[in-house]
């Protein structure tokens, strides 16, 4: 699989990546690193402890790294969860549909950077 392959794989932008970062070795770089990024799993555990103002700033660190690598798929739903979540908000109806969401496309994204990976040159 190829980086663009990637990128079409999980629902991002490879163009707009590139053109962010000039360098299709520095969008490897990054999206190899999004694989060590703990936001995801300090949003989970912040959301089953019932820390909503945790679990809002690993959504919008998650928002941001995906905006900055055109993860586009992931950002949508990341954002959504985001403002679900700001200034503390009480649980919404819906909510549970926006977490499932964000936990599907975040799996979506890290199997195709993963499938990417084994094919990468080192």
């Amino acid at each position: 699989m190829t980086l663009k392959e990637c990128y079409a794989a999980m629902g991002g932008d490879y163009e707009e990546a590139m053109g962010r970062l000039r360098s299709e070795r520095l969008v490897q770089k990054f999206v190899l690193k999004f694989l060590d990024d703990g936001s995801y799993r300090l949003l989970c555990d912040s959301l089953a402890a019932g820390d909503r103002g945790e679990a809002f700033r690993a959504a919008h660190t998650i928002k941001g790294v995906c905006g900055n690598l055109a993860f586009n798929t992931l950002l949508e739903s990341s954002e959504a969860l985001t403002e679900a979540l700001r200034d503390g908000r009480p649980p919404q109806p819906g909510e549970e549909d926006l977490i499932r969401r964000v936990q599907e496309d975040y799996q979506r994204t890290v199997q195709a950077i993963r499938t990417f990976q084994e094919g990468a040159p080192a």
